[in-house]
């Protein structure tokens, strides 16, 4: 069998593409548009055609009853085609374009008439109510056919009435009005109809460009896409239009930002309050994978515009990433650490073995002595003023890293913190960035040392750490805090700029304060002020000293 080609079935119903269904439906909506409005305008006008023919006709049955010797005439001459109320009704007849002008006396006979022959004969239709006093206007049919009649009384100079007056104008003349009438209105709906056609035409062209000939099923498909995509990635995505105000937000972007639905139609000053990540948002901050701190997240921003006017912002969760490559640095300098000391240890172990080996037994003890003090001594020193073990076990750390880097780590004479704190981790976090920027700066300098202050007033933390380094110009001490800003080369893992900033955030999430200054003799000096960081509530027993210091060594090393 051979094959046979298919069928092709002609498909009725409306166009796939957007263009083409917008503009039949324009278009249908114009048609009947103007077909309603016609059929609206050609109803009421025959009535209204009708009605000012009966007007017409009554003022001109009004005027010729007011002639002032009409109403005589009639009651001194009789019906005749030659009598003066004749030849004044076809005066004014002939004057006026009416069909007919009837003047009747009391019992309905025509004095006057256009036909001659219909004097003197009685009226075909009712005139009782016009000679009962009242003005009639009416459409009927008469001798001379169909009309648009008015009907008045005819009163004499003592106003009683004698007579009537009847004046009608041809009803075909009222029709053709209105056939004449329609090929005019028909030409107004034409134009009406070819300006709507005009009309939908540039709409739908303007469409058409701006859904780049799509049908609307592939809209709704992209739209059910879109929906999809945008909620399901992980990533932040921020739409902005033309104003810049957020139009639209991902389920990331709210967790990322911290916001909800409620902020779309606000800028991002309104939705976020002031600082860097409006700023990124709005523009105003320009760049690639920009650095921001939106509460306890680092983020990465980009921003790019589109061609309405609008721009749309990705965001990315930096935070562990951050947070590792901050302990891949720390896990770095300890490994530095240990491996300077291994050459310590290597040589004050070869000091040890010769000491032995020359049976100088004494002095191998005091030198063993001396070593392990020192390290006990740091250890004992810091925990006796700092009874926190977190922090305590961190500056013991610290201090350890900072001897091998050549700086000299001292906790002040007036620390004194107790073992109250609301949140150790927050203040470790500070203590820890303020303190690896401060040997940072001092590195490679002479005499380098690092001073850190712990003091409680009451409820409040009082943290200063200064430093002998080159310290920070006054122009430059709020730039600082400022996400992504730092005047240290990058490393490996990504970017700097977020010690400091995450200094100030957690301090002003306790409702505190972060600053820095100048120290005494040169040097920076910074300050963070923590109100409410202790208990009111004394701890328990704290742990023997020994104890504390030889645990905090161990936590260190």
């Amino acid at each position: 069998m051979s094959p046979t080609a298919p069928v092709r079935r002609l498909r009725l119903g409306l166009p796939r593409r957007a263009f083409s269904q917008i503009l039949l439906m324009q278009l249908s909506i114009a048609a009947g548009v103007v077909v309603l409005a016609t059929g609206l305008f050609l109803a009421p006008l025959s009535d209204q055609l009708d009605d000012q023919a009966m007007r017409r006709a009554l003022a001109i049955a009004q005027t010729t009853a007011a002639m002032p010797r009409l109403a005589e005439d009639l009651k001194h001459s009789s019906p005749s085609v030659d009598g003066p109320v004749q030849r004044e009704a076809e005066r004014i007849r002939r004057a006026s374009g009416a069909e007919y002008v009837v003047v009747m006396n009391g019992a309905g006979v025509r004095w006057s008439h256009p036909d001659p022959a219909q004097i003197g004969g009685v009226v075909s239709t009712d005139p009782h109510k016009a000679l009962a006093g009242q003005a009639v206007m009416e459409i009927d049919d008469g001798t001379l056919g169909r009309s648009a009649r008015g009907k008045v009384p005819l009163r004499g100079d003592d106003g009683r009435i004698v007579g009537a007056v009847s004046v009608g104008i041809e009803y075909d003349s009222v029709r053709a009005r209105l056939v004449h009438a329609i090929p005019g209105l028909f030409a107004y709906a034409g134009g009406a109809l070819a300006v709507g056609a005009l009309a939908a035409w540039l709409i739908s062209r303007r469409v058409h460009r701006q859904t780049r000939d799509l049908a609307f099923s592939d809209i709704s498909a992209l739209l059910a896409e879109r929906e999809a995509m945008l909620h399901g990635i992980r990533e932040g995505v921020v739409a902005l239009d033309r104003a810049g105000r957020v139009r639209l937000l991902n389920d990331e972007a709210q967790r990322l930002l911290g916001i909800g639905d409620e902020t779309v139609g606000r800028s991002p000053d309104e939705a976020l309050g002031a600082g860097r990540t409006a700023d990124v948002l709005a523009g105003r901050v320009t760049g690639t994978d920009l650095l921001t701190v939106r509460g306890p997240r680092v983020l990465v921003a980009n921003r790019m515009p589109t061609d309405d006017g609008g721009a749309v912002a990705t965001l990315r969760d930096r935070t562990e990433l951050e947070q590792l490559g901050r302990e891949l640095d720390s896990t770095r300098g300890l490994i530095d650490a240990l491996r300077a000391q291994d050459h310590e240890h290597a040589n004050r172990m070869h000091t040890l073995l010769g000491l032995l080996e020359l049976e100088m037994y004494g002095e191998a003890v005091e030198f063993v002595g001396e070593v392990v003090g020192d390290h006990r001594a740091t250890a004992e020193e810091i925990t006796e003023r700092i009874q926190d073990p977190l922090l305590a076990a961190l500056l013991v750390g610290k201090a350890t890293v900072a001897a091998e880097r050549g700086v000299a780590l001292k906790v002040s004479d007036g620390t004194r913190l107790p073992d109250r704190l609301v949140d150790p981790r927050g203040l470790v976090t500070i203590v820890g960035n303020l303190v690896d920027n401060a040997l940072d700066a001092v590195a490679g300098t002479t005499h380098a040392r690092v001073e850190v202050e712990l003091r409680a007033e009451g409820r409040t933390a009082v943290l200063r750490v200064r430093d002998t380094g080159p310290g920070i110009p006054a122009d430059k001490r709020e730039l600082v805090f400022t996400e992504g800003w730092s005047t240290k080369k990058p490393p490996a893992h990504g970017r700097r700029g977020i010690g400091l900033s995450l200094v100030r955030r957690l301090a002003e999430r306790q409702g505190g304060r972060a600053s820095v200054g100048e120290a005494e003799g040169g040097g920076a000096e910074f300050s963070v002020i923590l109100p409410d960081a202790l208990s009111e509530d004394a701890p328990a027993a704290p742990t023997a000293p020994a104890v504390t210091a030889r645990t905090a060594e161990e936590e260190a090393r």
